[in-house]
Parts: structure tokens; C-alpha cells; sequence
């Protein structure tokens, strides 16, 4: 994926602001495509101007850099300026503010073709793909070719270069936006056992009443796919009429929302490790169709337990501690030891001197792990805390697990020959007195 950093600027309008976005033209071909010989994907380098993306209330004037079109058009732009008559984005706001919170938006159009339509056929389509890093809006946009002002204008309209179609009197590709599918949380968490609604809608200008929509969801997950859900709904007069298949259980998505609000959202009870990867949707009204992706991670924190639950060196001889990571997910973990004896201000890491085992594969996915750490008593005298501090994707901070060195308890096996040499002694003394009577 080509990432670009964002280059935003806000431009005030009667009805909203505008954004402008650094993109990539995406084409086939330009050369040899690795080993195989196959093509590689061109990039060329445009703009996407959204025009009244968002009302503009509460922005400063003093922040907005004016955008403007070129003074002198020029048919190797690729300017394309895009309106969106009748379809609200959700949470669009938040490609305003991607610059301000230092986020990167991933930026790509490529041509598309509706279906029954030819590739030379105009209006043209163009699909455009923006990403915010690092949480945020994800969205899919249907670009449709708009010849407006160049019909006003009795001179030829300039060509685009690489194109061919016609641009604006200010050197721009108008484009309106008829179909979009987004996401606003493509990200998305979640404990094993736990549920998760994987976000995905869409919206369409001028849909037919009474069309079907098409819902398809898929699962993708180290080269491995299948098809978890597909629907197809329909608003009738009385009520939503829906075709369903689903391929696991406690899994569903509202035919009535998708219909009616654009809901695709996906939801998933009862998740297992299983369930972790990539999610593809699709959403297909009228001749558009196109998709987003939801990517669910699975997690489960570790449970830290300690070997011992006290530790006291009677003499010389070095003690074995282990700390035991019970039935995580995923992978990742790390185990870190430290002690702090009573005459010292901070902690010292003992992790160096520590073991690793292998991990260990339950069956429901998760996984398990020990650490081994030998004690010297002459280095851990008593009053020693003894440290176990565990680190994993799904704690928020690490876990730790600890104990105190304690004083070494009397030697009890000694004072059990005192007292029974004294309990014989007694028994004697008062057997040879009772002879003596």
C-alpha cells in the first residue's frame, strides 16, 4: 500500500468546508511485476478536492489555507474535484483534523466500471480510496464525471492528458460522488468469548425504491477465506424482505438497517481465536458495488501466577521461581524479573538471569508460558521483594506478580531431639524413684 503524508487544506464555501488530499492515480501495467512476469500497478501522482465535506462551523478563519485551482490549466494535471450533492459521510469531519493530530490518509483512485457498462462509456467512474492511519474514517467512493461548466463555455473544453475527458475551465475533473461505502471503525478488538460489531455502511444517490441491496461478508486469515454471510434485502410496501445465508453461528446483520439506514454492520457473538483476521464487506445497489475492510484482532490477557507462594532460604542452598503466563492471546508476551532488597532505593533487573520455556498451544488458540529465575541467598537476604512483571497486547499496562524473602524459620528439627532427650530424661528420672519406693 502507498502511504503519503497528508497535505489538508481548509477552504470556506457558502455551504462547508473544503479538503484536499494528495493522491495516487492507480493504472495496470508499466512494467515487469516481479518473478512471475506479471503487471505491476503504475502510480501517478493527483489531487482529490472534497468540496463542502463538512459544515463549517467552529473552524477559524485565521487556520484555513485557501485553496486554489491553477492559474493556467494544464492538461497533465489530475485535478479531481469532487461534490457530494446528497450523500452525508459519517465522521468525514475527521479528515479536517488529520493534519492537526499528525495522521496520515492513505489516498488511491483507479478507474471503475459499472456493471452493463462499457470502459470507454460516459459518463466515466472512478473509484477513490482514502484511509485514515490510525483509527479513524475509511471510506470508498463511486466518482462520477460531471461536464457542467464546459458546456457553458462555446471554446473546445482542454482534454486531460492521460484521460481524455474533459476538464474545467479552471483545469479540474468535476466529479460527484454516487456511492460509497465506509467504515468509521476499521479496526476493531476484542476478548475471546466476548462479542464485536464490525462497522460497515454505505450510501448511494438516487437509489430506486425497492431494489435489492446485496450484503456480502468475508473472512480472510493467513491465505485462507470463505464467505461467513451473504444477503440480499428489499424493502417492500408492507415490510424488508430478505434472501440469508450464514456460514457461523451467533453471526448476523439487520436486512431492515441495511435497507433503510445503510447499515452493514456485521455481528459477531461468542468469538473465538478462530474468528480473528481480515473482514471483507461488500455492498452491491443497483450497477455499483464495492467493499471495505474491518480488521478484527482477538485477545485475551494472561493470567500471572507465581511457583511459590513464600520464599526463605534455611541455608545456603540457591532456590528455583517460576512465573507461569496462563492462556493468552496472541503471541506476544514478555516476561521481565527484578528484586529490590530492603537497603537498596530501586529495583534491579534480574531478567538476564532468568529462562524461558517453550510456548505452549491450548486447544481453544490461546497460549502458555514460564519463566524460571534460581535465587541466590547471599544476594536476596530477607525482606527481598522478589519481582515477575508480565507485558501483553491486551493489558493496558504490564501485570505483576510478587513476593517477599522471608526470615529463616527455626530449625525445627533440632528442638524436636532437645524436647524428646528431655521427655526421656523426665521418664527415666521418674522410673528410677519409682524403684527406689
Amino acid at each position: 500500500m502507498f502511504t503519503i503524508l497528508v497535505f489538508l487544506s481548509l477552504v470556506y464555501g457558502l455551504e462547508g468546508a473544503d479538503v484536499v488530499l494528495s493522491c495516487s492515480l492507480i493504472e495496470e501495467g508499466g512494467g515487469m511485476g516481479g518473478m512471475m512476469g506479471g503487471a505491476m500497478f503504475k502510480r501517478t501522482p493527483s489531487t482529490l478536492v472534497f468540496k463542502d465535506l463538512v459544515g463549517n462551523d467552529g473552524l477559524s478563519p485565521e487556520l484555513v489555507t485557501p485553496y486554489n485551482p491553477p492559474e493556467t490549466p494544464n492538461a497533465d494535471d489530475l485535478i479531481f474535484e469532487m461534490t457530494l450533492p446528497s450523500i452525508q459521510i459519517p465522521n468525514a469531519d475527521l479528515l479536517l483534523h488529520a493534519d492537526c493530530n499528525e495522521q496520515e490518509v492513505v489516498c488511491e483512485i483507479s478507474r471503475y466500471v459499472p456493471r452493463g457498462a462499457e470502459m470507454d462509456s460516459l459518463p466515466a467512474h472512478f473509484i477513490g480510496s482514502v484511509q485514515l492511519e490510525g483509527g479513524g474514517i475509511s471510506l470508498t467512493l463511486v466518482l462520477q464525471t460531471l461536464h457542467g461548466d464546459t458546456a457553458k463555455s462555446d471554446t473546445e473544453p482542454l482534454m486531460q492528458s492521460k484521460l481524455n475527458l474533459p476538464l474545467s475551465q479552471s483545469g479540474t475533473l468535476l466529479t460527484e460522488v454516487v456511492f460509497v461505502v465506509f467504515s468509521r471503525v476499521p479496526s476493531v478488538e476484542a476478548p475471546i468469548g466476548g462479542d464485536a460489531l464490525l462497522d460497515c455502511g454505505f450510501r448511494q444517490k438516487n437509489s430506486v425504491p425497492g431494489q435489492d441491496v446485496a450484503l456480502e461478508w468475508r473472512i480472510q486469515h493467513r491465505g485462507n477465506g470463505r464467505k461467513i454471510l451473504d444477503m440480499k434485502a428489499r424493502e417492500t410496501e408492507t415490510d424488508v424482505e430478505q434472501d440469508l445465508f450464514v456460514d457461523r453461528n451467533n453471526t448476523s446483520a439487520e436486512a431492515d438497517l441495511l435497507v433503510r439506514d445503510g447499515n452493514a454492520s456485521l455481528t459477531l457473538k461468542r468469538l473465538k481465536v478462530t474468528d480473528e483476521g481480515t473482514y471483507i464487506c461488500t455492498v452491491g445497489s443497483g450497477e455499483f458495488q464495492t467493499q471495505q475492510i474491518v480488521q478484527l484482532h482477538i485477545t485475551q490477557p494472561p493470567r500471572v501466577t507465581l511457583s511459590e507462594e513464600k520464599l526463605t532460604f534455611q541455608d545456603t542452598t540457591p532456590q528455583k521461581l517460576s512465573c507461569h503466563c496462563h492462556r493468552y492471546y496472541p503471541l506476544d508476551v514478555q516476561v521481565e524479573w527484578f528484586s529490590q532488597a530492603p537497603s537498596e532505593e530501586e529495583p534491579v533487573s534480574l531478567s538476564k538471569e532468568s529462562s524461558l520455556s517453550s510456548h505452549r498451544q491450548h486447544s481453544d488458540g490461546t497460549f502458555s508460558l514460564s519463566s524460571h529465575l534460581t535465587l541466590q541467598p547471599d544476594k536476596n537476604p530477607p525482606g527481598t521483594v522478589i519481582t515477575c512483571r508480565v507485558s501483553h497486547p491486551a493489558l493496558e499496562t504490564p501485570t505483576d506478580a510478587t513476593l517477599t524473602v522471608n526470615e529463616p524459620e527455626p530449625d525445627t528439627a533440632f528442638w524436636t531431639i532437645i524436647l524428646i532427650v528431655a521427655i526421656s530424661v523426665v521418664f527415666l528420672y521418674q522410673a528410677f524413684r519409682g524403684a527406689e519406693n
